[in-house]
């Protein structure tokens, strides 16, 4: 399966995610920052796996510009991701400002299935322990095995 992982990471965090799911997905999966993406020939993929931190609810400036600029995807298998805080041990108004604005994941899920893309997993989201990080101790390995509902029988979801 020809894949492609890109990703925004401004600490760090969506980049060590956006490395996991690659190694996940294996088969010579590369990942690509979303400056070096822009340069990429998405036409021929089969799989195209987007992430970003969540900032104000969204993906990145940038990561909005890339999808906004990147070619139609023509059925291309595709799923989202971001990094975000753990709003349920985050205090009352955190808890409330992400309940009214969200998170950057379906965002980007339904921007890339706007460019013809078919979600084959749900959007996922990552947590950090704060605005650097680190990432909670777990979402290495829940990064690894969200991959393997991209690479399963190929059951498309939720779109």
């Amino acid at each position: 399966m020809k894949a492609l992982v890109v990703y925004d990471s401004e600490y760090g965090n969506t980049q060590r995610i956006a490395k996991a799911i690659a190694d996940a997905i294996g088969g010579g999966t590369r990942y690509l920052d979303v400056d070096d993406a822009r340069h990429t020939n998405l036409e021929d993929l089969e799989l195209l796996v987007v992430g970003s931190p969540t900032q104000g609810g969204r993906p990145t400036k940038a990561m909005q510009a890339f999808i906004k600029d990147m070619p139609r995807l023509e059925a291309t298998q595709v799923a989202a991701f971001d990094t975000r805080f753990d709003y349920k041990t985050s205090g009352f108004f955190l808890r409330t400002l992400m309940g009214l604005i969200g998170y950057a994941a379906p965002r980007i899920d339904a921007a890339l299935r706007g460019k013809g893309g078919i979600t084959v997993a749900r959007p996922a989201g990552f947590y950090v322990t704060g605005k650097e990080g680190p990432l909670e101790d777990s979402e290495l390995w829940r990064a690894a095995a969200w991959s393997g509902l991209m690479v399963g029988d190929g059951e498309a979801v939720g779109a």
